[in-house]
């Protein structure tokens, strides 16, 4: 059966789209890629035992109960199960499509499967007068995907394994990074680090208690809101509108997810008075949600006694009836226009007691039924102050483009990244007068792009540090990774195409260059112009006559999209960069110092792989001359820390013995005396000298050696010229 790629749900074999989307069905395989997933290993304890006393047809029909009631568990979670081994079940979160949450979906599936154990255990005893118990492990980590063999591939799985081999009967372990992503979420304890097979080091493990219930909490906000006024005020004229017209008003807004919008949001809702607020949010999986969002706030308007507020409110039985599906009291739903009326004259009465603020959050997860009843609230309500507020992300224009459109009641707010301004004054605020290394600080500005959640999470990930170093460089948090792949991961082959060919370059690249790194791909300038549609990067001024430039918003995406192609690819593109630059950009001041650096990636992928080939292998000698060159260059105008980078790059990317080596090394040796490094220089010469003694003594043409030697001896240690003092800022 066909997998959908957005959505991860099978369709049937003759689908062109998603039984369950909408999305089309990639006509081509699934093509390799690294990703970072989640990991559910679970097995039946005692089984061996359980076949001494079962008959094996017997045994068969309980196992093949356990593996349907796993399964169900399972793909209801998102998940995708890969195999069942013996007593085993595998199942990776994340295959097809990554999503953010998808550490949380496989924690709640064990949570769930453990719990489902009892309802088949009592079938079970009944049935054949015996019980099972489970032990599983979860764990999250980068694999690689999209192979024919297996689902996924990659440490993290034998991690997983591992932990559900520690485990005990009903127990769950969680490995650390998996509870880095669910721990507003779970309760868990400590177990003592694990001694598992293979591994080098302990590796650390909690103990599942439970899942709380519904999405994880927001984070407690601690200071104050950081920027926004305008977006504040925009809030605070419609809710003054919708009272003073006793109106309706859809207020949508739209931003990438961290950028703000639910705090923005609760800082307008702390501020209302004699406003009822009620409220839900759309979920990104389950079942029977279409109406979940609408569900929960009909639930909390009418609260724990619906019938006699019903009452009160002057439903007669009929228009209640029509609420039943949403108070979920029957099954037999009467149709989407009935519900919609029904939705909407039960927010009109209650909205002519007091004004009625109703906030949806994440719209862009939302049934397309779900948002044809928040327009039908929005366009048919009528003497009745009710402020529809909507969050979502920019996603949402991509289902209805025209949402909000055509509506003179309705508002559509884009929410921007902070400023660099209002980033620092968030940092500030956040550290609370804490002490932070400026160029850490500085990294964290460009890494989060103004995105607030980007910022508090990097900060949060350095206060955690258990080593006290707080001016240390830090990895980036794994919720911020997972949001990022799932952002990714909703584009289409052909967008992620082209966005990854963008990230060989870096964080500006060049329209030509993506077009040279993906011949097979048509309408690049379209795909680009979605991708700046969607937020992801954004027109720069370019450094090539004649050539457009583009940014990635945040130096993270750029991160995100380039770490998600195997090495193999990345060493292929890097090279076919260095190549294109090479013809394109021949008059370019730092071309020297580009191409060697793409070279050297190439080679050091290559490196990484396996066995290299001639053609590997020419790379580091090209990468050497041009680092080498550009190590020159840097020399000249004084940058002494590019030239001992380079320098040192050059020597040990170049043959040894090769003029390019020796010239690098001297190079070395003399920036290492520029800057005072005297013992440092002295070991380069010695090792130049000693190949220079092997050369000679086999058969080195003695002209060649005079000059080496001559050369050798200006740079040594006594003979510093005045010039290197002077740009070393010692003369």
């Amino acid at each position: 059966m066909a997998v959908c790629a957005s959505c991860g749900v099978e369709s049937r074999d003759e689908a062109r789209f998603c039984d369950a989307c909408g999305a089309p069905l990639a006509a081509e395989p699934a093509r390799e890629a690294r990703k970072t997933v989640t990991v559910l290993f679970c097995d039946v304890t005692g089984s061996t035992q359980l076949g001494e006393q079962l008959d094996p047809e017997s045994l068969r029909r309980v196992m093949a109960r356990y593996f349907e009631v796993a399964k169900d568990v399972i793909e209801r979670h998102g998940g995708a199960v890969e195999k069942f081994i013996g007593d085993a079940v595998m199942a990776v979160f994340g295959v097809p499509a990554v999503h953010e949450d998808d550490a949380l979906r496989a924690v709640r599936a064990a949570a769930e499967l453990r719990d489902a154990l009892g309802g088949l255990n009592a079938e079970l005893a009944e049935s054949y007068g015996t019980r099972l118990e489970l032990r599983t492990g979860v764990n999250t980590g980068e694999v690689v995907t999209g192979t024919e063999e297996r689902l996924a591939t990659g440490d993290a799985v034998n991690v997983a394994a591992r932990l559900e081999q520690a485990a005990q009967p009903g127990e769950v372990l969680l490995g650390n990074e998996t509870l880095r992503l669910v721990r507003d979420a779970v309760e868990v304890e400590p177990v003592p680090a694990l001694e598992l097979k293979g591994k080098a080091d302990p590796v650390p493990a909690f103990r599942l208690l439970r899942v709380t219930a519904g999405e994880p909490e927001a984070r407690r906000q601690t200071v104050a809101m950081v920027g926004r006024d305008r977006q504040r005020q925009l809030l605070d004229d419609a809710f003054a509108n919708v009272v003073g017209e006793r109106s309706c008003h859809l207020f949508t807004i739209l931003g990438t997810a961290g950028v703000g919008k639910s705090r923005l949001v609760a800082e307008f809702l702390q501020s209302l008075d004699g406003a009822t607020v009620v409220g839900g949010r759309c979920l990104s999986y389950g079942e029977g949600i279409s109406y979940w969002p609408v569900t929960a706030a009909v639930k909390e308007l009418l609260g724990p006694s619906p019938d006699d507020e019903l009452a009160q409110l002057g439903f007669d039985p009929t228009t209640a009836q029509t609420l039943e599906p949403i108070l979920g009291r029957q099954k037999l739903a009467s149709s989407p226009e009935e519900i919609s009326w029904a939705v909407r004259k039960l927010f009109e009465t209650a909205a002519a007691r007091r004004p009625l603020v109703i906030v949806f959050d994440d719209l862009h997860w939302g049934e397309p039924v779900f948002l044809d009843l928040v327009e039908h609230i929005a366009d048919f309500s009528r003497d009745a102050p009710i402020l529809l507020l909507c969050m979502a992300r920019p996603e949402l224009l991509d289902r209805r483009s025209v949402w909000g459109g055509g509506k003179l009641n309705a508002t559509n707010v884009l929410l921007e990244p902070l400023s660099p301004d209002e980033t620092g004054e968030l940092i500030e605020r956040l550290l609370s007068g804490a002490q932070l290394d400026s160029s850490l600080r500085e990294r964290i500005l460009e890494s989060a792009g103004g995105n607030p959640f980007f910022v508090g999470e990097m900060l949060t990930m350095l206060a955690e540090r258990t080593d006290g170093n707080r001016s240390a460089e830090i990895a980036v948090p794994p919720t911020i990774q997972a949001l990022l792949a799932s952002r990714l991961d909703q584009l289409d082959d052909a967008e992620r195409r082209v966005l990854e060919r963008g990230a060989v370059e870096g964080q500006v690249f060049h329209r030509g260059a993506v077009v040279a790194l993906a011949p097979d791909e048509g309408q690049v300038d379209g795909r680009l112009m979605t991708l700046v549609r969607k937020d992801l990067v954004r027109p720069e001024q370019s450094l090539l006559a004649g050539d457009d430039a583009f940014r990635f918003r945040h130096l993270l995406i750029r991160d995100a999209a380039y770490e998600a192609l195997p090495k193999a690819t990345r060493a292929e593109l890097h090279e076919r960069f260095a190549d294109w630059l090479e013809s394109n950009a021949p008059d370019l001041v730092e071309l020297d110092e580009i191409v060697g650096y793409h070279l050297e990636q190439a080679y050091t992928y290559r490196s990484a792989l396996g066995p290299l080939d001639d053609a590997a292998r020419a790379l580091a000698p090209r990468a050497a001359q041009r680092l080498l060159a550009a190590a020159k260059r840097a020399f000249e105008r004084g940058d002494l820390p590019a030239v001992e980078s380079m320098s040192r790059r050059s020597v040990l990317l170049a043959r040894s013995g090769s003029t390019t080596h020796r010239e690098a090394q001297l190079q070395l040796a003399r920036v290492l005396l520029a800057i005072g490094e005297v013992v440092g220089a002295r070991e380069v010469l010695k090792g130049a000298r000693r190949l220079r003694r092997t050369r000679r003594r086999c058969g080195e043409p003695q002209q060649g050696a005079a000059r080496r030697g001559r050369a050798e001896g200006r740079a040594r240690p006594d003979r510093v010229d005045e010039r290197g003092r002077r740009r070393s800022g010692r003369g």
